[in-house]
């Protein structure tokens, strides 16, 4: 009676399933889940940590426009916070993101108290990369 629900994974929408899950697979550093992955099913497709607990699902569909926040239009609906270490790692990431076919959003990296870059994924939907406060200027690349 007392126990809470588990969450299991989140669920994206998109319209090229396969595509969006290798993009969060080669990103995040995840596994296609066993049985789950997109030549089992390219409609659904899950995506586990390196323990094999699902992470991240990626969910085929027809037509799903793309997120244009912070525009106004399409709001952005759901979106994913990744903690990094500081701000290295946090351009090292945006690069990688980049690499596999992000774009950003909002770089607000040298907000010394909130420092963060927010991109979209391939299929458009935003994520977040934050960095802990900065102390000072130390540390800051100008």
């Amino acid at each position: 009676m007392g126990e809470f629900p588990r969450l299991i994974a989140t669920v994206l929408d998109a319209e090229d399933a396969p595509a969006l899950a290798a993009f969060w697979r080669d990103y995040l550093g995840l596994a296609y889940r066993p049985g789950q992955g997109p030549a089992d099913d390219p409609g659904f497709i899950v995506l586990d940590d390196d323990t094999g607990s699902p992470k991240l699902a990626v969910q085929q569909v027809a037509s799903l426009p793309a997120p244009t926040w912070p525009a106004a239009g399409t709001p952005a609906q759901m979106h994913l916070d990744l903690f990094v270490p500081g701000l290295e790692a946090q351009q090292h990431q945006v690069d990688r993101a980049i690499g596999l076919g992000a774009r950003v959003l909002d770089d607000r990296s040298t907000d010394a108290a909130d420092p963060l870059v927010v991109l979209a994924d391939p299929a458009g939907h935003p994520f977040c990369l934050i960095a802990p406060p900065v102390a000072g200027d130390e540390g800051r690349a100008q």
